[in-house]
């Protein structure tokens, strides 16, 4: 597809008013995305678990406009208090999607947010968020427009969340999700994420994600910011190869169930998205040391319990801890016992992989 086959054509319904809500789950991903294209196209594929408990809820109330508006007719609230500080990003997002969603400006928009997870925790809300936001305004079009088939709704409201935030377009189905042109995956996009397609072991349907909270401080370096650096950055070329090469090898993985290969592959990722933070020009560590002490904890741990344990990182100093579902009883007791100490307040988030977005009302 096309962007131009995300222009509607005029509608077939008119909507004076009403309510919507999503629940829209966070993401982490596997293959790390790190570095963009012009209007949000990512410099290589990725491909992530869909959480469960990490989460954002938005409610979209809208009313018809008298008269179209000029600007963008708006308010944002974050767990039932305004959010003037949010509106600057929902404006630009509203500016990138305007000629995707054209009754924008017909209508003014009543913005509900709330995270399952705390706010400030570390954790990116962006993609939950966004994907949130994004279901919302096509149920809107849905209405506008109801023989739109349950295919294109998903596949566009991906699309419009990755205007907003790139991995945002990872949250909306699945709970293994590819956005990204890559050469095994015919139905690949660079538009949007798409369900991952090949077949996956059972001992990946249920993986479990616990995320400790290292730093819950503001981003050292804004994504923005990180994905521009890699616009001629040295090692760039090598960087992305390296992407599809991994996801090309995770086929098999998928399908045999090969946790050894996949604690390679998934940690690998995780330490070459820092070392490309650390060889850009300018350089940050966005690492703590006590991101490495549970990088190191992990290793010892799995070396001496003979569990699967891994872990796999943002771009942050958080950790999550990845392991199977029938490891989950041991690797739980050894985050209590030995991890959580490393954890700001010692807070951590139990999670697993879930099965996307979902409409509330």
């Amino acid at each position: 597809m096309t962007e131009k086959e995300f222009i509607p054509s005029p509608y077939t319904k008119s909507v004076s008013s009403g309510k919507t809500t999503y629940k829209s789950p966070s993401n982490i991903a596997l293959v790390k995305y790190w570095g963009k294209k012009k209007n949000q196209i990512p410099a290589n594929p990725s491909i992530s678990f869909t959480l469960s408990e990490c989460a954002t809820v938005t409610t979209l109330s809208y009313i018809k406009l008298d008269t179209p508006s000029a600007i963008f007719s708006f308010n944002v609230s974050l767990d039932g208090k305004k959010e003037e500080g949010f509106k600057p990003k929902i404006k630009t997002f509203f500016e990138r999607v305007y000629q995707y969603l054209p009754f924008l400006k017909d209508y003014h928009f009543e913005i509900e947010t709330s995270n399952s997870f705390p706010h400030s925790s570390g954790i990116a809300s962006s993609a939950s968020g966004m994907s949130a936001l994004a279901l919302c305004l096509m149920e809107i079009e849905r209405n506008l427009n109801p023989k739109m088939t349950a295919e294109f709704f998903n596949q566009k409201a991906s699309f419009l969340a990755r205007l907003g935030s790139g991995s945002a377009a990872r949250s909306i189905k699945g709970s293994l999700v590819q956005w990204g042109e890559h050469a095994d995956i015919d139905a690949s996009s660079d538009l949007y994420g798409v369900e991952y397609p090949h077949k996956v072991h059972r001992i990946f349907q249920n993986y479990c994600d616990t995320i400790l909270l290292v730093d819950k401080g503001q981003k050292q370096v804004s994504s923005t910011v990180g994905h521009d650096l890699m616009h001629g950055h040295p090692f760039a070329e090598q960087r992305f190869n390296q992407a599809h090469e991994n996801l090309s090898k995770l086929q098999s993985i998928f399908e045999t169930g090969d946790i050894d290969e996949f604690i390679g592959i998934v940690e690998s990722e995780a330490l070459t998205l820092h070392a490309m933070m650390m060889t850009s020009r300018p350089y940050f560590i966005l690492m703590k040391p006590n991101t490495l002490e549970i990088i190191n904890k992990i290793w010892a741990f799995r070396e001496t319990s003979k569990t699967h344990v891994c872990f796999t990182l943002d771009a942050g100093a958080n950790v999550h801890v990845l392991y199977p579902e029938n490891e989950k009883v041991e690797v739980e007791q050894f985050i209590k016992d030995e991890l959580a100490q490393f954890c700001q307040n010692g807070q951590f988030i139990n999670d697993h992989v879930g099965k996307g977005a979902q409409k509330i009302n």
